[in-house]
């Protein structure tokens, strides 16, 4: 299965995040991928991709350079 129409999730996260939207775009896709692959129900899958995709965001950003 395929992510539904994220684009204001991910601008949304990317604004949050400082965080370009192609990043976003890509890291949503790829948690996508790992968190849909062999669900058997996806209502919740956006929301659990969109939360981990900004935490992992911001947890980067928490870490020193």
């Amino acid at each position: 299965m395929t992510p539904p129409d994220t684009s204001e999730v991910i601008r949304t996260i990317a604004a949050e995040t400082n965080t370009s939207s192609e990043t976003v775009s890509k890291l949503y896709a790829d948690t996508w991928a790992e968190f849909s692959e062999g669900a058997s129900v996806y209502a919740y899958v956006p929301l659990f991709v969109a939360k981990r995709v900004r935490a992992t965001l911001l947890d980067a950003q928490k870490q020193p350079h």
